[in-house]
């Protein structure tokens, strides 16, 4: 991933707390076949490793889960808000149309869950993370064994050590502090809940972002 020094994000702790943000991604793998792509939901356990490790589950019907065994390269690519940008937003109109957004790659080391109680504890973990906040009535507990056990021989695991990863915020921290406020605010106009979010994102970085009194080109 390209990044420029001003949109690179560095700092561990806040990449983590986008990536479980961001939680439902993109794995990507390589094999001399060509490229593999699912998009799934991952959890993080930024304790397991130097960089923290993921887990996630697909089908074994999943050609990829098949692909996946044989890989040479696995990234996870988490994607936050993204939103056009119009120079009409800046104080300093000289310049042209661009494209705010946030992105973090995951370069990882895989290791397949095939244990159906070590499966077993991956979907609880996840009904967990994603179900139980919705406060409903349903429970993963309380389904039938008749209809988990099948589930869970029809499913795997993979556990993603993360080896390096790359943080691009791209949230015009090249421009002044004045430009930065007109983006913020004309997102906030435009309504869209991509636009609302990129603009609270921007927001709340404005505190910890430098404030130059030109461009730095």
């Amino acid at each position: 991933m390209y990044i420029k020094p001003p949109y690179a994000e560095d700092d561990l702790s806040v990449l983590h707390a986008h990536m479980k943000e961001w939680s439902f991604a993109t794995l990507i793998s390589r094999t001399n076949a060509g490229l593999h792509v699912s998009h799934l939901p991952f959890l993080l356990d930024a304790q397991r490793g130097p960089l923290g490790t993921l887990t996630t589950h697909l089908a074994r019907a999943n050609p990829h889960c098949d692909t996946l065994r044989t890989a040479t390269e696995v990234l996870v690519v988490f994607n936050g808000p993204h939103a056009f940008v119009s120079p009409s937003w800046y104080s300093d109109q000289r310049t042209f149309p661009t494209w705010n957004y946030a992105a973090i790659h995951a370069h990882v080391r895989l290791e397949w869950i095939d244990d159906p109680e070590a499966i077993r504890e991956v979907l609880t973990r996840t009904v967990d993370t994603y179900d139980t906040p919705v406060g409903g009535s349903w429970s993963f507990g309380a389904m039938p064994e008749e209809l988990i056990a099948p589930r869970l021989r029809a499913i795997a695991g993979v556990e993603l050590t993360i080896t390096r990863i790359e943080g691009k915020f791209k949230l015009n921290q090249d421009r002044s502090a004045a430009d930065r406020r007109g983006v913020i605010a004309a997102l906030q106009r435009q309504g869209t809940t991509q636009d609302k979010a990129l603009a609270q994102l921007m927001a709340d970085r404005e505190a910890v972002l430098p404030v130059p009194n030109e461009r730095l080109g």
